[in-house]
Protein backbone atom coordinates (compact mmCIF):
# COMPACT_ATOMS: atom_id res chain seq x y z
CA UNK A 1 0.00 0.00 0.00
CA UNK A 2 2.83 2.51 0.86
CA UNK A 3 5.11 1.54 -2.41
CA UNK A 4 1.58 2.40 -4.39
CA UNK A 5 0.84 6.09 -2.53
CA UNK A 6 4.49 6.73 -3.46
CA UNK A 7 4.16 5.63 -6.91
CA UNK A 8 0.78 7.75 -7.55
CA UNK A 9 2.69 10.84 -6.01
CA UNK A 10 5.16 10.18 -8.51
CA UNK A 11 3.22 10.16 -11.47
CA UNK A 12 0.99 13.08 -10.64
CA UNK A 13 4.17 14.85 -10.03
CA UNK A 14 6.03 13.95 -13.34
CA UNK A 15 4.28 16.24 -15.62
CA UNK A 16 5.07 19.36 -13.48
CA UNK A 17 8.83 18.41 -13.66
CA UNK A 18 8.65 17.67 -17.26
CA UNK A 19 7.20 21.43 -17.60
CA UNK A 20 9.62 22.63 -15.44
CA UNK A 21 12.63 21.19 -17.11
CA UNK A 22 11.17 22.52 -20.66
CA UNK A 23 11.14 26.00 -19.31
CA UNK A 24 14.74 26.11 -18.24
CA UNK A 25 16.17 24.47 -21.21
CA UNK A 26 13.99 26.97 -22.79
CA UNK A 27 15.25 29.20 -21.06
CA UNK A 28 19.00 27.82 -22.21
CA UNK A 29 18.60 28.65 -25.73
CA UNK A 30 17.97 31.90 -25.49
CA UNK A 31 20.79 34.21 -27.28
CA UNK A 32 22.68 36.22 -25.39
CA UNK A 33 23.13 39.85 -26.96
CA UNK A 34 25.63 42.06 -25.23
CA UNK A 35 25.35 46.23 -25.97
CA UNK A 36 27.15 48.73 -24.86
CA UNK A 37 27.52 52.76 -25.91
CA UNK A 38 30.10 54.87 -27.20
CA UNK A 39 28.55 57.88 -26.72
CA UNK A 40 31.54 60.67 -25.94
CA UNK A 41 34.83 61.56 -27.21
CA UNK A 42 37.34 58.35 -28.23
CA UNK A 43 40.12 58.82 -25.79
CA UNK A 44 41.45 56.75 -23.03
CA UNK A 45 38.39 56.81 -20.92
CA UNK A 46 37.01 55.49 -23.50
CA UNK A 47 39.13 52.79 -24.95
CA UNK A 48 39.23 51.24 -21.44
CA UNK A 49 35.19 51.28 -21.30
CA UNK A 50 35.08 49.82 -24.37
CA UNK A 51 38.47 47.14 -23.69
CA UNK A 52 36.04 46.30 -20.35
CA UNK A 53 32.74 45.73 -22.02
CA UNK A 54 34.36 43.46 -24.37
CA UNK A 55 36.05 41.52 -21.76
CA UNK A 56 33.04 41.30 -20.19
CA UNK A 57 31.03 40.00 -23.05
CA UNK A 58 33.54 37.31 -23.62
CA UNK A 59 33.02 36.15 -19.40
CA UNK A 60 29.29 35.95 -20.54
CA UNK A 61 29.45 33.93 -23.54
CA UNK A 62 28.12 36.89 -25.59
CA UNK A 63 26.63 34.82 -28.38
CA UNK A 64 26.37 38.57 -30.13
CA UNK A 65 27.79 42.60 -29.49
CA UNK A 66 26.47 45.75 -30.05
CA UNK A 67 27.37 49.08 -30.54
CA UNK A 68 25.55 51.67 -29.86
CA UNK A 69 27.11 54.56 -31.54
CA UNK A 70 26.99 58.75 -31.05
CA UNK A 71 30.09 60.52 -31.17
CA UNK A 72 31.56 63.28 -33.32
CA UNK A 73 35.42 61.45 -32.29
CA UNK A 74 38.51 61.95 -30.86
CA UNK A 75 42.11 60.87 -30.50
CA UNK A 76 43.35 58.72 -33.34
CA UNK A 77 45.69 56.05 -31.60
CA UNK A 78 42.48 55.07 -29.56
CA UNK A 79 40.21 54.88 -32.40
CA UNK A 80 42.95 52.33 -34.14
CA UNK A 81 43.49 50.39 -30.50
CA UNK A 82 39.19 49.74 -30.29
CA UNK A 83 39.28 49.06 -33.69
CA UNK A 84 42.16 46.59 -33.19
CA UNK A 85 40.07 45.33 -30.34
CA UNK A 86 37.13 44.73 -32.66
CA UNK A 87 38.48 43.07 -35.23
CA UNK A 88 40.65 40.67 -33.17
CA UNK A 89 37.08 40.15 -31.41
CA UNK A 90 35.46 36.53 -32.40
CA UNK A 91 31.99 37.16 -31.20
CA UNK A 92 29.91 38.93 -34.13
CA UNK A 93 29.86 42.82 -33.40
CA UNK A 94 27.41 45.02 -35.32
CA UNK A 95 27.03 48.82 -34.37
CA UNK A 96 24.00 51.08 -34.58
CA UNK A 97 24.49 54.34 -34.90
CA UNK A 98 22.39 56.64 -32.97
CA UNK A 99 22.93 60.26 -34.31
CA UNK A 100 26.49 60.59 -35.37
CA UNK A 101 29.60 58.81 -36.25
CA UNK A 102 31.97 61.02 -37.18
CA UNK A 103 36.04 60.98 -37.69
CA UNK A 104 37.28 58.44 -35.47
CA UNK A 105 33.54 57.06 -34.84
CA UNK A 106 33.38 56.33 -38.54
CA UNK A 107 36.60 54.36 -38.31
CA UNK A 108 35.01 52.06 -35.09
CA UNK A 109 31.87 52.18 -37.01
CA UNK A 110 33.60 49.84 -40.79
CA UNK A 111 35.45 47.82 -38.40
CA UNK A 112 32.14 46.25 -37.42
CA UNK A 113 30.61 43.23 -38.82
CA UNK A 114 27.50 45.34 -39.91
CA UNK A 115 26.02 48.68 -39.61
CA UNK A 116 23.06 49.73 -38.80
CA UNK A 117 21.76 53.68 -38.60
CA UNK A 118 18.94 55.11 -37.12
CA UNK A 119 16.56 57.50 -39.19
CA UNK A 120 18.76 61.07 -39.50
CA UNK A 121 22.19 59.88 -38.66
CA UNK A 122 24.93 60.04 -40.31
CA UNK A 123 28.69 58.77 -40.84
CA UNK A 124 32.23 59.81 -42.16
CA UNK A 125 33.65 63.13 -42.54
CA UNK A 126 36.86 60.95 -40.79
CA UNK A 127 39.52 63.90 -41.68
CA UNK A 128 41.95 64.17 -38.75
CA UNK A 129 41.99 67.59 -37.21
CA UNK A 130 43.99 69.66 -34.34
CA UNK A 131 42.81 68.97 -30.64
CA UNK A 132 40.58 72.46 -30.97
CA UNK A 133 38.80 70.72 -33.75
CA UNK A 134 39.48 73.42 -36.62
CA UNK A 135 42.01 73.25 -38.59
CA UNK A 136 43.29 69.74 -39.89
CA UNK A 137 46.21 67.76 -38.57
CA UNK A 138 49.09 67.64 -39.78
CA UNK A 139 49.39 65.10 -42.96
CA UNK A 140 51.53 62.02 -41.68
CA UNK A 141 48.15 61.85 -39.43
CA UNK A 142 45.99 62.13 -42.32
CA UNK A 143 48.11 59.36 -44.22
CA UNK A 144 47.69 57.00 -41.04
CA UNK A 145 43.99 57.20 -41.14
CA UNK A 146 43.72 57.02 -44.76
CA UNK A 147 45.50 53.34 -44.10
CA UNK A 148 43.45 52.55 -41.43
CA UNK A 149 40.11 53.68 -43.00
CA UNK A 150 41.42 51.21 -46.63
CA UNK A 151 42.28 48.26 -44.70
CA UNK A 152 39.71 48.24 -42.34
CA UNK A 153 37.03 48.75 -45.40
CA UNK A 154 38.73 45.81 -47.32
CA UNK A 155 38.54 43.76 -44.08
CA UNK A 156 35.04 43.94 -44.14
CA UNK A 157 34.06 43.81 -47.46
CA UNK A 158 33.29 47.48 -47.87
CA UNK A 159 34.93 49.66 -50.89
CA UNK A 160 38.23 51.20 -49.70
CA UNK A 161 38.14 53.70 -51.82
CA UNK A 162 34.74 55.44 -50.44
CA UNK A 163 36.59 54.89 -47.17
CA UNK A 164 39.54 56.67 -48.16
CA UNK A 165 37.46 59.46 -49.20
CA UNK A 166 35.98 60.02 -46.05
CA UNK A 167 39.11 61.22 -44.73
CA UNK A 168 40.81 62.94 -48.21
CA UNK A 169 39.34 65.79 -49.78
CA UNK A 170 41.45 65.34 -52.88
CA UNK A 171 39.89 62.19 -53.26
CA UNK A 172 37.11 62.48 -56.14
CA UNK A 173 34.84 59.36 -56.31
CA UNK A 174 32.22 59.34 -59.48
CA UNK A 175 28.66 60.53 -58.62
CA UNK A 176 29.61 60.36 -54.83
CA UNK A 177 31.66 63.38 -53.91
CA UNK A 178 33.63 65.92 -55.28
CA UNK A 179 37.26 67.52 -55.13
CA UNK A 180 37.68 69.53 -52.27
CA UNK A 181 34.83 67.87 -49.73
CA UNK A 182 35.40 64.97 -47.71
CA UNK A 183 32.41 61.88 -47.46
CA UNK A 184 29.73 62.21 -45.13
CA UNK A 185 26.91 59.74 -45.84
CA UNK A 186 23.37 59.77 -44.75
CA UNK A 187 21.17 56.73 -44.02
CA UNK A 188 19.64 56.23 -47.89
CA UNK A 189 23.31 57.35 -49.33
CA UNK A 190 24.89 55.09 -46.89
CA UNK A 191 22.65 51.75 -47.54
CA UNK A 192 23.07 52.62 -51.26
CA UNK A 193 27.10 52.67 -51.17
CA UNK A 194 27.41 49.43 -48.80
CA UNK A 195 28.06 51.30 -45.61
CA UNK A 196 24.97 50.48 -43.84
CA UNK A 197 23.06 47.55 -43.68
CA UNK A 198 19.29 49.23 -42.89
CA UNK A 199 17.65 51.83 -41.14
CA UNK A 200 16.36 50.29 -37.38
CA UNK A 201 14.89 52.58 -34.34
CA UNK A 202 16.79 50.78 -31.48
CA UNK A 203 19.31 47.86 -30.25
CA UNK A 204 16.49 45.35 -30.60
CA UNK A 205 15.93 46.01 -34.05
CA UNK A 206 19.63 45.27 -34.53
CA UNK A 207 19.81 42.37 -33.47
CA UNK A 208 16.04 40.88 -35.08
CA UNK A 209 17.68 42.19 -38.72
CA UNK A 210 20.56 39.47 -37.89
CA UNK A 211 18.12 36.96 -37.85
CA UNK A 212 17.52 36.40 -34.44
CA UNK A 213 14.13 36.40 -32.66
CA UNK A 214 14.48 34.43 -28.97
CA UNK A 215 17.29 36.36 -27.48
CA UNK A 216 17.94 38.56 -24.07
CA UNK A 217 19.92 41.55 -24.06
CA UNK A 218 22.65 42.22 -21.94
CA UNK A 219 23.45 46.09 -21.32
CA UNK A 220 27.02 46.93 -20.05
CA UNK A 221 27.33 47.98 -16.27
CA UNK A 222 29.74 50.03 -14.84
CA UNK A 223 31.40 48.04 -12.14
CA UNK A 224 31.59 49.95 -8.93
CA UNK A 225 35.33 50.06 -8.86
CA UNK A 226 34.64 52.15 -12.48
CA UNK A 227 32.42 54.61 -10.47
CA UNK A 228 34.86 55.22 -7.88
CA UNK A 229 37.19 55.64 -10.84
CA UNK A 230 34.99 58.24 -12.70
CA UNK A 231 34.03 60.36 -9.16
CA UNK A 232 37.68 61.03 -8.96
CA UNK A 233 37.93 61.83 -12.52
CA UNK A 234 35.41 64.79 -11.58
CA UNK A 235 37.98 67.93 -12.06
CA UNK A 236 36.09 68.91 -8.71
CA UNK A 237 37.19 65.94 -7.14
CA UNK A 238 40.96 66.39 -8.66
CA UNK A 239 41.24 69.89 -7.63
CA UNK A 240 40.21 68.99 -4.20
CA UNK A 241 43.18 66.45 -3.62
CA UNK A 242 45.29 68.69 -5.51
CA UNK A 243 44.73 71.16 -2.61
CA UNK A 244 45.08 68.75 -0.19
CA UNK A 245 48.81 67.23 -1.66
CA UNK A 246 50.28 71.08 -1.76
CA UNK A 247 48.46 71.87 2.10
CA UNK A 248 49.59 68.50 3.62
CA UNK A 249 53.07 69.30 2.08
CA UNK A 250 53.42 73.04 4.32
CA UNK A 251 51.94 72.01 7.38
CA UNK A 252 54.32 68.77 7.12
CA UNK A 253 57.17 70.64 6.93
CA UNK A 254 56.18 73.35 9.50
CA UNK A 255 55.09 70.38 11.92
CA UNK A 256 57.70 67.88 11.38
CA UNK A 257 57.18 64.57 12.87
CA UNK A 258 53.19 65.02 13.09
CA UNK A 259 52.96 62.69 10.72
CA UNK A 260 49.04 63.83 9.95
CA UNK A 261 49.87 66.10 7.43
CA UNK A 262 51.89 64.19 5.53
CA UNK A 263 49.86 60.84 5.54
CA UNK A 264 47.03 63.34 3.97
CA UNK A 265 49.10 64.48 1.24
CA UNK A 266 50.48 60.87 0.21
CA UNK A 267 47.35 59.93 0.22
CA UNK A 268 45.69 62.51 -2.24
CA UNK A 269 48.68 61.89 -4.36
CA UNK A 270 47.77 58.13 -4.70
CA UNK A 271 43.80 58.97 -4.71
CA UNK A 272 44.71 61.74 -7.46
CA UNK A 273 46.96 59.94 -9.94
CA UNK A 274 45.59 56.20 -9.40
CA UNK A 275 42.43 56.94 -11.60
CA UNK A 276 44.33 58.99 -14.29
CA UNK A 277 46.75 56.01 -14.74
CA UNK A 278 44.22 53.47 -14.85
CA UNK A 279 42.54 55.14 -18.28
CA UNK A 280 45.34 55.70 -19.35
CA UNK A 281 45.75 59.79 -18.82
CA UNK A 282 48.48 59.72 -16.77
CA UNK A 283 51.73 57.86 -17.84
CA UNK A 284 54.85 56.47 -15.86
CA UNK A 285 56.99 59.52 -16.98
CA UNK A 286 54.36 62.30 -16.08
CA UNK A 287 54.06 60.66 -12.71
CA UNK A 288 57.93 60.88 -12.07
CA UNK A 289 57.91 64.12 -13.08
CA UNK A 290 55.24 64.74 -10.41
CA UNK A 291 58.15 63.04 -7.85
CA UNK A 292 61.29 64.49 -8.60
CA UNK A 293 59.56 68.24 -8.56
CA UNK A 294 58.35 66.97 -4.64
CA UNK A 295 62.30 65.70 -4.51
CA UNK A 296 64.04 68.71 -6.06
CA UNK A 297 61.48 71.13 -3.53
CA UNK A 298 62.44 69.22 -0.59
CA UNK A 299 66.69 69.59 -1.40
CA UNK A 300 65.67 73.28 -2.04
CA UNK A 301 63.88 73.63 1.61
CA UNK A 302 65.85 70.62 3.91
CA UNK A 303 69.67 70.96 2.30
CA UNK A 304 69.86 73.89 0.28
CA UNK A 305 69.85 77.57 1.65
CA UNK A 306 67.81 79.97 0.03
CA UNK A 307 64.90 79.58 -3.00
CA UNK A 308 66.62 79.24 -6.31
CA UNK A 309 66.83 76.80 -9.13
CA UNK A 310 65.87 74.08 -7.29
CA UNK A 311 62.94 75.31 -5.90
CA UNK A 312 61.69 76.76 -9.34
CA UNK A 313 61.89 73.51 -10.83
CA UNK A 314 60.81 71.90 -8.10
CA UNK A 315 57.27 73.57 -8.08
CA UNK A 316 57.77 73.22 -12.17
CA UNK A 317 57.46 69.37 -12.07
CA UNK A 318 54.94 68.98 -9.90
CA UNK A 319 52.88 71.58 -11.82
CA UNK A 320 53.62 69.77 -14.93
CA UNK A 321 52.47 66.32 -13.84
CA UNK A 322 49.35 67.09 -12.22
CA UNK A 323 48.49 69.37 -15.25
CA UNK A 324 49.76 66.98 -17.88
CA UNK A 325 48.84 63.66 -15.83
CA UNK A 326 44.77 64.94 -16.18
CA UNK A 327 45.27 65.29 -20.11
CA UNK A 328 45.29 62.63 -23.43
CA UNK A 329 49.08 64.06 -24.52
CA UNK A 330 51.27 62.28 -26.87
CA UNK A 331 54.45 63.50 -24.40
CA UNK A 332 54.21 66.82 -24.70
CA UNK A 333 52.25 66.76 -28.91
CA UNK A 334 49.08 68.61 -27.68
CA UNK A 335 47.77 67.93 -31.14
CA UNK A 336 44.49 65.81 -30.48
CA UNK A 337 44.47 67.34 -27.10
CA UNK A 338 40.79 69.14 -26.88
CA UNK A 339 41.57 73.10 -25.95
CA UNK A 340 38.82 72.56 -23.63
CA UNK A 341 40.52 69.47 -21.69
CA UNK A 342 43.88 71.27 -21.84
CA UNK A 343 42.07 74.50 -20.77
CA UNK A 344 40.29 72.87 -17.38
CA UNK A 345 43.44 70.91 -16.87
CA UNK A 346 45.36 74.03 -16.01
CA UNK A 347 42.62 75.78 -14.61
CA UNK A 348 42.09 72.97 -11.75
CA UNK A 349 46.00 72.75 -10.93
CA UNK A 350 46.59 76.80 -10.69
CA UNK A 351 42.92 77.20 -8.93
CA UNK A 352 43.56 74.40 -6.69
CA UNK A 353 47.55 75.58 -6.00
CA UNK A 354 45.51 79.22 -5.59
CA UNK A 355 43.21 77.76 -2.66
CA UNK A 356 46.08 75.82 -1.27
CA UNK A 357 48.31 79.11 -0.09
CA UNK A 358 45.08 81.02 0.60
CA UNK A 359 44.01 78.01 3.14
CA UNK A 360 47.91 77.95 4.90
CA UNK A 361 47.91 81.92 4.81
CA UNK A 362 44.57 81.77 7.00
CA UNK A 363 44.60 78.77 8.91
CA UNK A 364 48.63 78.43 9.52
CA UNK A 365 48.64 80.87 12.33
CA UNK A 366 45.41 78.89 13.48
CA UNK A 367 46.27 75.29 13.89
CA UNK A 368 48.10 75.62 17.78
CA UNK A 369 44.14 76.76 18.48
CA UNK A 370 42.72 73.71 17.33
CA UNK A 371 41.62 71.25 19.89
CA UNK A 372 42.75 68.00 17.29
CA UNK A 373 45.97 69.02 17.33
CA UNK A 374 46.58 69.78 21.13
CA UNK A 375 47.53 65.81 21.58
CA UNK A 376 50.28 65.97 19.26
CA UNK A 377 51.60 69.28 19.77
CA UNK A 378 52.46 71.70 22.21
CA UNK A 379 49.92 74.63 21.39
CA UNK A 380 50.55 76.53 24.39
CA UNK A 381 53.40 78.91 25.79
CA UNK A 382 54.66 77.39 29.23
CA UNK A 383 55.83 80.04 31.47
CA UNK A 384 57.70 80.21 34.48
CA UNK A 385 54.96 81.74 36.80
CA UNK A 386 53.14 78.32 35.84
CA UNK A 387 55.49 76.36 37.49
CA UNK A 388 57.36 75.80 34.36
CA UNK A 389 60.96 75.97 34.19
CA UNK A 390 64.28 76.00 31.87
CA UNK A 391 66.27 72.94 31.85
CA UNK A 392 69.75 73.93 30.98
CA UNK A 393 70.36 77.83 29.64
CA UNK A 394 71.92 80.29 31.48
CA UNK A 395 70.54 83.27 31.14
CA UNK A 396 74.04 84.87 30.04
CA UNK A 397 73.12 84.06 27.14
CA UNK A 398 70.41 86.23 26.09
CA UNK A 399 71.27 88.66 23.86
CA UNK A 400 73.85 86.70 22.97
CA UNK A 401 75.32 86.76 19.64
CA UNK A 402 76.29 83.72 16.72
CA UNK A 403 75.81 82.02 13.94
CA UNK A 404 73.74 79.76 12.21
CA UNK A 405 75.50 76.22 12.57
CA UNK A 406 72.78 74.44 10.63
CA UNK A 407 69.38 75.59 8.80
CA UNK A 408 66.94 76.85 11.06
CA UNK A 409 63.71 75.32 9.82
CA UNK A 410 62.58 77.04 12.18
CA UNK A 411 64.72 74.41 14.64
CA UNK A 412 68.60 73.33 14.27
CA UNK A 413 71.70 74.35 15.79
CA UNK A 414 73.34 77.65 16.17
CA UNK A 415 77.15 78.55 17.28
CA UNK A 416 77.68 80.70 20.22
CA UNK A 417 81.37 81.53 21.60
CA UNK A 418 82.22 78.27 19.59
CA UNK A 419 79.75 76.03 21.55
CA UNK A 420 76.97 74.52 19.52
CA UNK A 421 73.54 74.98 20.73
CA UNK A 422 69.80 73.79 20.15
CA UNK A 423 67.79 77.07 18.50
CA UNK A 424 65.07 77.94 16.88
CA UNK A 425 63.92 80.91 15.48
CA UNK A 426 60.14 82.47 15.36
CA UNK A 427 58.82 80.87 12.54
CA UNK A 428 61.20 81.93 9.76
CA UNK A 429 63.68 79.82 7.80
CA UNK A 430 67.42 81.14 8.86
CA UNK A 431 69.97 79.99 6.52
CA UNK A 432 73.43 78.29 7.71
CA UNK A 433 76.09 80.65 8.49
CA UNK A 434 74.05 83.49 9.09
CA UNK A 435 74.16 86.02 12.10
CA UNK A 436 71.33 85.58 15.05
CA UNK A 437 70.61 87.04 17.99
CA UNK A 438 69.53 85.06 21.27
CA UNK A 439 66.02 86.27 22.61
CA UNK A 440 64.77 83.76 25.04
CA UNK A 441 66.46 81.33 27.09
CA UNK A 442 63.92 79.23 27.72
CA UNK A 443 63.00 75.91 27.43
CA UNK A 444 65.30 73.16 25.87
CA UNK A 445 66.35 75.22 23.11
CA UNK A 446 67.38 78.90 22.71
CA UNK A 447 64.85 81.37 20.90
CA UNK A 448 66.79 83.52 18.26
CA UNK A 449 66.12 85.93 15.63
CA UNK A 450 68.25 86.87 12.06
CA UNK A 451 70.45 89.55 13.43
Amino acid sequence: MKQLLILSIFLFALPGLSFSFQQDSLSSTKQKVYTFKIDDNIDPRMNRKVKLALEDAQKQNADMIVIEMDTYGGAVNDADDIRTMILETKTPIHVWINKDAASAGALISIACDSIYMAPGASIGAATVVMGGGGDAAPDKYQSYMRSMMRSTAEAKGRDPKIAEAMVDQNLEIEGISEKGTVITFSVSEAISNGFCEGQVNSVSEVVEMQGLEDFEIVEYDTAGVEKVIAFFLNPAVSGFLILVIFAGIYFEIQTPGVGFPLAASVTAMILYFIPYYLTGLAQNWEIAVFVVGCILLLVEIFVIPGFGVFGILGILGILTGLTLGMIPNDAFDFTFVPSGDLFVALLTVILAAIAAISLIFIFAPKVNQWKAFSSISLANTQQSADGYTSTSYADSLLDKEGITHTRLMPSGKIIIDEEVYDAYSRGEFIDKGEKIKVISTEGTSLKVKRV
